[in-house]
This record gives structure tokens, sequence and C-alpha cells, in this order.
């Protein structure tokens, strides 16, 4: 009788053990989900300076100056009301990177940079019919372009692929690739001493290739900020 009892509650001790040993590794893992915080899509970085003017904010998010600057030109689509998520996380909380990469190397030395597609939080590419006569007109490679842009002037230009990069510098008297963008794509570009550029795009001898010269302009009328090509190779300044 007591050999069959403390069988009995050896098998009961054995069961109750092997029970926590199984329920054990799900615990951190509950833990785990419910710590995870939600990341906030449009940090209130983006709408301090410098990124108030440089950085184009996610769709759904209230349009900082950039955002609004370009749906006004016709680059970016009309800004639309925030999602549920958005407005109740709102505008602050978990913060983004601070984007952007300093170019450094002299004239001299081309840089080539790929696009990096996380760079920047934004889900759509601009639309923007044309109404005006090219700029310039090249023949695409794949429905791709590699663009070269030369800053002639003394100052530094901050550039951004809209969808693609977050807002870079690019100093005066150097110049950068940026190699197989998709077309559509914008390009937004803007001295960082506040002065106007007189954007020059012109096709290279390189299939699919543009090159894009920045000079300093004399006045409000002749300066540029934007540009955009057309998946037929037709390239618009504004």
């Amino acid at each position: 009788m007591k050999s069959q009892n403390f069988r009995k509650s050896a098998e009961i001790f054995g069961a109750i053990c092997g029970g926590l040993l199984i329920s054990l590794p799900a615990i951190p893992q509950v833990v785990a989900q419910e710590s995870t915080p939600k990341i906030n899509p449009c940090p209130r970085i983006f709408y301090e300076e410098p990124h108030n003017n440089q950085v184009v904010v996610p769709q759904g998010c209230p349009p900082n100056a950039l955002t609004q600057r370009l749906a006004a030109q016709g680059l970016l689509p009309v800004p639309t009301t925030p999602s549920q998520e958005q407005t109740k996380l709102g505008v602050g909380g978990a913060e983004a990177p601070e984007p952007g990469v300093r170019l450094t190397r002299p004239a001299s030395e081309d840089q080539t940079q790929q696009p990096s597609s996380g760079a920047v939080s934004t889900d759509q590419q601009p639309l923007l019919q044309p109404r005006q006569t090219p700029s310039a007109t090249i023949a695409l490679t794949n429905g791709t372009v590699n663009i070269r842009l030369v800053n002639d002037t003394a100052a530094n230009v901050t550039f951004q692929v809209i969808g693609d990069t977050a807002p870079r510098s690019l100093q005066g008297k150097s110049n950068v690739i940026l190699q197989s963008l998709k077309t559509p794509v914008t390009v937004t570009f803007e001295r960082e001493d506040g002065g106007q550029l007189i954007v020059t795009p012109q096709a290279s001898s390189e299939p699919g290739s543009l090159e894009v010269t920045f000079k300093e302009a004399t006045n409000a009328a002749q300066g540029r900020s934007a540009m955009r090509i057309e998946p037929n190779g037709s390239v618009f300044l504004n």
C-alpha cells in the first residue's frame, strides 16, 4: 500500500513539473509581444528644422512646409486625412533616425550612390501631369535612369529623390551619381544658403543617363527647385 501511494505521488509530481516546463517557453514570447512599442509614422522631427523644409512626410501625416510646397507645385498629391492609427499616435512620440548623408569628395572624384528604398517613409510616387515643353529628352534603359548631379556653385545643395532617398547634401564644386532610378521619378534640390539655382538637364552619351548641372541664379525667376522624369524620357523642371 505504501509503495503504491508513493508511486502515485511520484506520477502526480512528474505531471505537474512537465506541465510547468511546457508552459514556460510561451511566457517570454507573450511578454515580448506585449512590450513591443508601436512606431509613430509621423515623428515630430519631420516638423522641426531643417527637416521641415527638407523631408517629405509619409502619406496621411499632417503636411510639413516642404510637403505643402511640393503639393502646391503639383509635384505631390494633395495631402490626405491622417489615418485612425496616425491620429491615435499623433505628431511626436517615437523618433525616426535623422536622415541625410554628407558628401565630401572633391569634384574630380565621381561619387556613386544606390537609392535606398527605406530611406524615406513615403508610400507613393508623386503624380504630375506635365503641361509644358520638356527641358530635355533621354532614351531610358528598361524604364530606369542614371542621374549625375553636378554642383558648379560654391554653396552646398540639398537634394532628394522622392520615395527613394532621404535629403542629402552635395558640396559645392562636386558631383554625385544616382543609379537605376525607376521612372516616373521626381528630384528636388535647394541651395543651403537660400539662394536660387539654374538647373540644366542634358542627355549623356551613355544610354539611359542624364547630367544635371546646378549654377547660381541671379534672380528668383531663373530659380528651379524640382525635376520630373516621365516614363517616356521627357524631363520637366519646376
